[in-house]
């Protein structure tokens, strides 16, 4: 039996095995943008144009699935530019009333306030006053934000179902609670902040998860298969296992219960060494898991988390998007690649993917492989 993309990436995230492994990557917008070479700015504000984007490189490099990284772009966001630069080819600036913008095809957008508040102590913290009812921004990076237009909070849904029909799988991306209170208090500040006003620190975490449950059941009304949960800081270089259990854990289990009561799947991203919470993670009721970074980056045993784990959760995992894609030869690429996809099959439900984004110099004939082994190695007999 054949399946369609669509269908193999379903097959999987329900555990079962389709015609072969899906495929499908998270691209980092600095390998969009090597990939794409738009007007770097436009690409980051314009809905469509974004939309145009993902579609181009799932089409181009065979993805089964397209995860939507930022959504809520206003229509209107030219209105509020008050100068726009071309710098030179690939770099643009950007001048806003508060803030000023350099865009480029090498990195995410780098900004510089004009007056922006110092972030304030934990014991200063308003919560009615400093954390928002609503969410209505996305903490991509430090001091770098996705605003969501309350007009048009998943616009780019619609546009990206319309370009593919039912061919691919469509994946929303929402970010943990933890990663909101670390950029409110600041990272270093955020952490000590668990140890010594830890009860402060879960009212803030309480109300960042009613506003994120709220974006996400609103994101499951639209024609996606799942949601994935960015926490990037949960991980063994930020907190303890005991520390996941008490910040983490109970807040991101609350609206993966609504995801999946409203039929969506949903799968939690936490980079670099997680071998001594996955468990813990399991417990959440996601899914699934992404990334399971392997050494050097983590320390994740594709094999060991299957044993643990994969008879409850899907994997999305995991290339070595560096050490493998980036700097290997294209030998031990394509070793590295096929010990992952062989592991994989042996799973219950199994999708083949870097395991954080793909790097941003990953070459295009690089990437190219990806497709190519999971059609000659991945079907399942």
């Amino acid at each position: 039996m054949s399946y369609t993309p669509r269908e193999r990436v379903m097959a999987a995230m329900n555990l079962q095995k389709p015609d072969r492994v899906p495929l499908m990557c998270q691209f980092s917008i600095g390998s969009m943008m090597q990939q794409l070479k738009p007007s770097p700015a436009e690409f980051w504000y314009d809905g469509e144009l974004f939309a145009l984007g993902l579609v181009e490189l799932c089409n181009r490099f065979d993805f089964d699935g397209i995860l939507v990284s930022l959504h809520g772009h206003s229509p209107d966001w030219r209105d509020k530019v008050i100068s726009f630069k071309e710098l030179e080819e690939g770099r643009q600036e950007l001048v806003f009333e508060d803030r000023q913008e350099l865009h480029s095809w090498t990195d995410l957008p780098m900004v510089k306030y004009f007056d922006k508040a110092a972030l304030k102590n934990i014991d200063d913290i308003d919560i009615d006053n400093d954390v928002p009812d609503v969410i209505d921004y996305i903490p991509v990076s430090q001091n770098l934000y996705f605003k969501i237009d309350k007009d048009h909070p998943f616009d780019i849904f619609v546009f990206l179902r319309e370009m593919v029909g039912n061919t691919y799988s469509i994946h929303g991306e929402i970010t943990s609670p933890f990663d909101y209170l670390l950029d409110l208090l600041g990272y270093e500040q955020g952490l000590i902040s668990l140890i010594m006003n830890p009860e402060k620190c879960k009212q803030i975490l309480q109300k960042f998860t009613d506003g994120i449950t709220k974006l996400a059941v609103e994101m499951c009304k639209y024609d996606i298969d799942a949601i994935k949960i960015s926490s990037p800081f949960a991980g063994m270089g930020f907190i303890s296992p005991e520390h996941y259990q008490e910040f983490v854990l109970p807040y991101e289990s609350q609206f993966i219960k609504k995801v999946r009561e409203a039929g969506k799947h949903v799968y939690i991203h936490t980079c670099g060494h997680i071998d001594d919470r996955l468990e813990l993670m399991q417990l959440s009721g996601a899914s699934g898991l992404e990334c399971l970074d392997p050494e050097p980056v983590g320390n994740v045993d594709l094999k060991d988390a299957f044993n643990r784990i994969g008879d409850k959760m899907f994997i999305k995992g995991n290339i070595d998007s560096v050490n493998s894609l980036l700097y290997a030869s294209n030998e031990k690429a394509e070793e590295d690649v096929l010990k992952i996809i062989e592991t994989g099959k042996s799973g219950k439900g199994f999708i083949l993917s870097t395991a954080c984004s793909i790097a941003p110099m990953v070459t295009e004939e690089r990437l190219h492989i990806l497709s190519k082994l999971a059609e000659s190695a991945g079907k399942y007999s």
